[in-house]
Protein backbone atom coordinates (compact mmCIF):
# COMPACT_ATOMS: atom_id res chain seq x y z
CA UNK A 1 0.00 0.00 0.00
CA UNK A 2 1.25 3.49 -0.87
CA UNK A 3 2.55 5.57 2.02
CA UNK A 4 -0.24 8.15 1.67
CA UNK A 5 -2.94 5.48 1.73
CA UNK A 6 -1.28 3.78 4.68
CA UNK A 7 -1.30 7.08 6.56
CA UNK A 8 -5.03 7.49 5.87
CA UNK A 9 -5.66 3.93 7.02
CA UNK A 10 -3.75 4.50 10.25
CA UNK A 11 -5.68 7.71 10.88
CA UNK A 12 -8.97 5.90 10.30
CA UNK A 13 -7.94 3.10 12.63
CA UNK A 14 -6.95 5.53 15.37
CA UNK A 15 -10.19 7.50 14.98
CA UNK A 16 -12.53 4.50 15.09
CA UNK A 17 -10.70 2.98 18.06
CA UNK A 18 -10.96 6.32 19.86
CA UNK A 19 -14.69 6.54 19.24
CA UNK A 20 -15.53 2.90 19.95
CA UNK A 21 -16.65 3.71 23.56
CA UNK A 22 -19.13 6.24 22.14
CA UNK A 23 -20.41 3.68 19.65
CA UNK A 24 -20.82 1.18 22.48
CA UNK A 25 -22.83 3.72 24.49
CA UNK A 26 -25.07 4.56 21.53
CA UNK A 27 -25.12 1.05 20.05
CA UNK A 28 -28.84 0.32 20.45
CA UNK A 29 -29.75 3.74 19.04
CA UNK A 30 -27.42 3.51 16.03
CA UNK A 31 -28.26 -0.12 15.27
CA UNK A 32 -31.99 0.70 15.23
CA UNK A 33 -31.21 3.66 12.97
CA UNK A 34 -29.14 1.60 10.53
CA UNK A 35 -31.36 -1.50 10.62
CA UNK A 36 -33.35 -0.72 7.42
CA UNK A 37 -30.10 -0.63 5.42
CA UNK A 38 -28.88 -3.83 7.02
CA UNK A 39 -32.22 -5.53 6.42
CA UNK A 40 -32.14 -4.65 2.73
CA UNK A 41 -28.57 -5.89 2.37
CA UNK A 42 -29.67 -9.17 3.94
CA UNK A 43 -32.70 -9.34 1.65
CA UNK A 44 -30.48 -8.90 -1.39
CA UNK A 45 -27.67 -11.32 -0.56
CA UNK A 46 -30.17 -13.92 0.71
CA UNK A 47 -28.00 -15.76 3.28
CA UNK A 48 -28.52 -19.51 3.19
CA UNK A 49 -27.96 -22.06 5.91
CA UNK A 50 -24.47 -23.53 5.75
CA UNK A 51 -22.90 -20.66 3.83
CA UNK A 52 -19.73 -18.78 4.75
CA UNK A 53 -20.40 -15.05 4.69
CA UNK A 54 -18.20 -11.99 5.18
CA UNK A 55 -19.35 -8.74 6.81
CA UNK A 56 -16.81 -6.01 6.03
CA UNK A 57 -16.41 -2.84 8.12
CA UNK A 58 -18.99 -4.27 10.50
CA UNK A 59 -18.20 -1.96 13.41
CA UNK A 60 -20.15 -3.22 16.42
CA UNK A 61 -21.31 -6.30 14.50
CA UNK A 62 -24.26 -5.62 12.25
CA UNK A 63 -25.58 -6.84 9.92
CA UNK A 64 -23.14 -9.74 10.42
CA UNK A 65 -24.64 -10.93 13.71
CA UNK A 66 -28.15 -11.04 12.27
CA UNK A 67 -26.80 -12.94 9.25
CA UNK A 68 -25.09 -15.41 11.61
CA UNK A 69 -28.44 -16.10 13.28
CA UNK A 70 -29.78 -17.04 9.84
CA UNK A 71 -26.77 -19.09 8.74
CA UNK A 72 -27.43 -22.19 10.87
CA UNK A 73 -24.40 -24.44 10.42
CA UNK A 74 -22.74 -21.74 8.34
CA UNK A 75 -20.26 -19.15 9.54
CA UNK A 76 -19.93 -15.37 9.43
CA UNK A 77 -16.60 -13.56 9.51
CA UNK A 78 -16.95 -10.03 10.87
CA UNK A 79 -14.13 -7.63 10.02
CA UNK A 80 -13.33 -4.05 10.90
CA UNK A 81 -10.22 -1.91 10.88
CA UNK A 82 -10.65 -0.99 14.56
CA UNK A 83 -10.18 -3.63 17.25
CA UNK A 84 -12.12 -1.43 19.67
CA UNK A 85 -15.23 -1.73 17.51
CA UNK A 86 -14.81 -5.49 17.26
CA UNK A 87 -14.61 -5.72 21.05
CA UNK A 88 -18.17 -4.40 21.10
CA UNK A 89 -19.17 -6.82 18.32
CA UNK A 90 -17.87 -9.75 20.37
CA UNK A 91 -19.79 -8.56 23.43
CA UNK A 92 -22.94 -8.28 21.32
CA UNK A 93 -22.43 -11.78 19.92
CA UNK A 94 -21.95 -13.17 23.43
CA UNK A 95 -25.04 -11.45 24.83
CA UNK A 96 -27.11 -12.92 21.98
CA UNK A 97 -25.49 -16.37 22.32
CA UNK A 98 -24.26 -16.29 18.71
CA UNK A 99 -21.36 -18.70 18.33
CA UNK A 100 -20.93 -19.11 14.55
CA UNK A 101 -19.06 -15.83 14.16
CA UNK A 102 -15.41 -14.86 14.09
CA UNK A 103 -14.01 -11.34 14.28
CA UNK A 104 -10.85 -10.26 12.47
CA UNK A 105 -9.29 -6.79 12.53
CA UNK A 106 -8.11 -6.01 9.01
CA UNK A 107 -8.14 -3.50 6.18
CA UNK A 108 -10.78 -4.02 3.48
CA UNK A 109 -8.10 -3.26 0.90
CA UNK A 110 -5.93 -6.16 2.12
CA UNK A 111 -8.26 -8.95 3.21
CA UNK A 112 -6.45 -11.91 4.83
CA UNK A 113 -8.50 -14.58 3.03
CA UNK A 114 -7.95 -16.99 0.17
CA UNK A 115 -9.54 -16.39 -3.23
CA UNK A 116 -13.19 -17.44 -3.51
CA UNK A 117 -13.72 -18.05 0.21
CA UNK A 118 -17.18 -16.52 0.73
CA UNK A 119 -20.66 -17.22 -0.61
CA UNK A 120 -21.83 -13.66 0.06
CA UNK A 121 -20.48 -10.35 1.38
CA UNK A 122 -22.15 -7.45 3.16
CA UNK A 123 -20.70 -3.99 3.75
CA UNK A 124 -22.94 -1.49 5.51
CA UNK A 125 -21.65 2.09 5.50
CA UNK A 126 -18.01 1.16 5.04
CA UNK A 127 -16.93 2.16 1.55
CA UNK A 128 -16.80 5.90 2.26
CA UNK A 129 -14.05 5.33 4.83
CA UNK A 130 -11.78 3.00 2.84
CA UNK A 131 -8.46 4.63 1.86
CA UNK A 132 -8.66 3.13 -1.64
CA UNK A 133 -12.23 2.21 -2.60
CA UNK A 134 -11.25 0.63 -5.93
CA UNK A 135 -8.73 -1.62 -4.23
CA UNK A 136 -11.35 -2.60 -1.64
CA UNK A 137 -13.91 -3.46 -4.33
CA UNK A 138 -11.35 -5.69 -6.06
CA UNK A 139 -10.59 -7.43 -2.76
CA UNK A 140 -14.27 -8.14 -2.13
CA UNK A 141 -14.56 -9.69 -5.58
CA UNK A 142 -11.35 -11.68 -5.12
CA UNK A 143 -12.57 -13.41 -1.95
CA UNK A 144 -16.10 -13.96 -3.30
CA UNK A 145 -16.98 -17.32 -4.84
CA UNK A 146 -18.19 -17.58 -8.41
CA UNK A 147 -21.91 -16.88 -8.34
CA UNK A 148 -21.56 -15.13 -4.99
CA UNK A 149 -23.53 -12.05 -3.97
CA UNK A 150 -22.36 -8.75 -2.53
CA UNK A 151 -24.34 -5.76 -1.26
CA UNK A 152 -23.15 -2.49 0.23
CA UNK A 153 -24.80 0.65 1.53
CA UNK A 154 -23.60 4.25 1.45
CA UNK A 155 -25.06 7.62 2.40
CA UNK A 156 -26.85 9.63 -0.25
CA UNK A 157 -26.27 13.36 -0.92
CA UNK A 158 -26.14 15.87 1.97
CA UNK A 159 -29.42 17.51 0.89
CA UNK A 160 -31.24 14.28 1.80
CA UNK A 161 -29.53 13.76 5.17
CA UNK A 162 -30.66 16.46 7.57
CA UNK A 163 -29.63 14.31 10.52
CA UNK A 164 -26.03 15.16 9.57
CA UNK A 165 -26.29 18.59 7.97
CA UNK A 166 -28.28 20.18 10.81
CA UNK A 167 -25.07 19.91 12.80
CA UNK A 168 -22.34 20.26 10.18
CA UNK A 169 -23.87 23.26 8.38
CA UNK A 170 -23.99 25.20 11.65
CA UNK A 171 -20.38 24.33 12.41
CA UNK A 172 -19.25 25.31 8.91
CA UNK A 173 -21.18 28.58 9.03
CA UNK A 174 -19.42 29.60 12.22
CA UNK A 175 -15.93 28.23 11.69
CA UNK A 176 -15.24 28.31 7.92
CA UNK A 177 -13.21 25.13 8.09
CA UNK A 178 -11.08 23.98 5.18
CA UNK A 179 -13.10 21.33 3.33
CA UNK A 180 -11.37 17.96 2.99
CA UNK A 181 -10.24 16.81 -0.48
CA UNK A 182 -13.07 15.07 -2.41
CA UNK A 183 -11.18 11.76 -2.33
CA UNK A 184 -10.65 11.87 1.45
CA UNK A 185 -12.69 9.48 3.63
CA UNK A 186 -15.96 11.06 4.70
CA UNK A 187 -19.65 10.40 5.10
CA UNK A 188 -20.74 11.77 1.70
CA UNK A 189 -17.71 10.65 -0.28
CA UNK A 190 -19.67 7.96 -2.17
CA UNK A 191 -22.86 9.93 -2.76
CA UNK A 192 -22.15 10.63 -6.44
CA UNK A 193 -24.64 8.64 -8.46
CA UNK A 194 -23.19 5.43 -9.86
CA UNK A 195 -19.82 5.74 -8.11
CA UNK A 196 -19.87 2.45 -6.20
CA UNK A 197 -21.78 0.68 -8.96
CA UNK A 198 -18.97 1.72 -11.30
CA UNK A 199 -16.35 0.32 -8.94
CA UNK A 200 -18.32 -2.93 -8.70
CA UNK A 201 -18.43 -3.21 -12.49
CA UNK A 202 -14.74 -2.42 -12.84
CA UNK A 203 -13.92 -5.07 -10.23
CA UNK A 204 -15.77 -7.71 -12.26
CA UNK A 205 -19.25 -7.91 -10.79
CA UNK A 206 -22.38 -8.25 -12.93
CA UNK A 207 -26.17 -7.87 -12.53
CA UNK A 208 -25.42 -4.65 -10.65
CA UNK A 209 -28.20 -2.34 -9.50
CA UNK A 210 -28.78 0.47 -7.02
CA UNK A 211 -31.76 1.37 -4.90
CA UNK A 212 -32.52 4.21 -2.51
CA UNK A 213 -33.73 3.80 1.06
CA UNK A 214 -35.19 6.81 2.84
CA UNK A 215 -36.42 7.24 6.37
CA UNK A 216 -36.57 9.35 9.51
CA UNK A 217 -34.18 9.39 12.45
CA UNK A 218 -36.04 10.28 15.64
CA UNK A 219 -34.44 12.15 18.54
CA UNK A 220 -36.34 12.66 21.78
CA UNK A 221 -34.72 16.09 22.30
CA UNK A 222 -32.22 18.54 20.87
CA UNK A 223 -29.96 17.55 23.74
CA UNK A 224 -30.01 13.92 22.56
CA UNK A 225 -29.19 15.08 19.03
CA UNK A 226 -26.20 17.05 20.34
CA UNK A 227 -25.00 14.19 22.53
CA UNK A 228 -25.21 11.68 19.69
CA UNK A 229 -23.10 13.78 17.35
CA UNK A 230 -20.52 14.85 19.92
CA UNK A 231 -19.93 11.29 21.13
CA UNK A 232 -20.18 9.30 17.89
CA UNK A 233 -19.48 11.58 14.90
CA UNK A 234 -15.70 11.91 14.57
CA UNK A 235 -15.76 14.85 12.07
CA UNK A 236 -18.04 16.84 14.39
CA UNK A 237 -15.79 16.21 17.39
CA UNK A 238 -12.70 17.11 15.34
CA UNK A 239 -14.26 20.38 14.22
CA UNK A 240 -15.49 21.36 17.68
CA UNK A 241 -12.06 20.60 19.14
CA UNK A 242 -10.79 23.59 17.14
CA UNK A 243 -13.38 25.90 18.73
CA UNK A 244 -12.92 27.76 22.02
CA UNK A 245 -15.66 27.44 24.61
CA UNK A 246 -17.58 30.61 23.58
CA UNK A 247 -17.66 29.41 19.96
CA UNK A 248 -18.70 25.91 21.00
CA UNK A 249 -21.50 27.39 23.12
CA UNK A 250 -22.61 29.57 20.18
CA UNK A 251 -22.73 26.58 17.81
CA UNK A 252 -24.70 24.54 20.32
CA UNK A 253 -27.18 27.38 20.85
CA UNK A 254 -27.72 27.77 17.09
CA UNK A 255 -28.13 24.02 16.58
CA UNK A 256 -30.79 23.95 19.30
CA UNK A 257 -32.52 26.98 17.76
CA UNK A 258 -32.53 25.34 14.32
CA UNK A 259 -34.11 22.19 15.74
CA UNK A 260 -36.67 24.14 17.79
CA UNK A 261 -37.69 26.18 14.73
CA UNK A 262 -38.01 23.16 12.45
CA UNK A 263 -39.74 20.95 15.03
CA UNK A 264 -41.74 23.34 17.27
CA UNK A 265 -43.92 20.48 18.53
CA UNK A 266 -40.82 18.64 19.80
CA UNK A 267 -41.35 15.74 17.39
CA UNK A 268 -37.80 15.59 16.03
CA UNK A 269 -37.75 13.24 13.04
CA UNK A 270 -34.90 14.05 10.65
CA UNK A 271 -34.63 12.83 7.07
CA UNK A 272 -32.01 10.31 6.05
CA UNK A 273 -31.29 8.76 2.68
CA UNK A 274 -28.99 5.93 1.71
CA UNK A 275 -28.16 3.94 -1.41
CA UNK A 276 -27.83 0.16 -1.57
CA UNK A 277 -25.61 -1.32 -4.32
CA UNK A 278 -25.82 -4.99 -5.28
CA UNK A 279 -23.76 -7.18 -7.59
CA UNK A 280 -22.90 -10.80 -8.39
CA UNK A 281 -19.69 -12.54 -9.39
Amino acid sequence: MEAQLEQIRNQQKETWNKFSPGWKKWDQFTMNFLKPMGDEIIHLIKPRKGETILDVAAGTGEPGLTIAEMAGTGKVIITDLAEGMLDVARENASSRHIENVETIACDASELPFEDETFDAISCRMGFMFFPDMEMAAKELVRVLKQGGRVAASIWNVPEKNLWVTAMTSTINKNMQLQPPPPEAPGIFRCAKQGLIAGLFKKAGLKNIFEEEINGKLKFDSANTFWGFHTEVAAPVVAALSKADQPMRDKIKKEVFETIDQKYPDGNIEMDYSSIIIYGEK
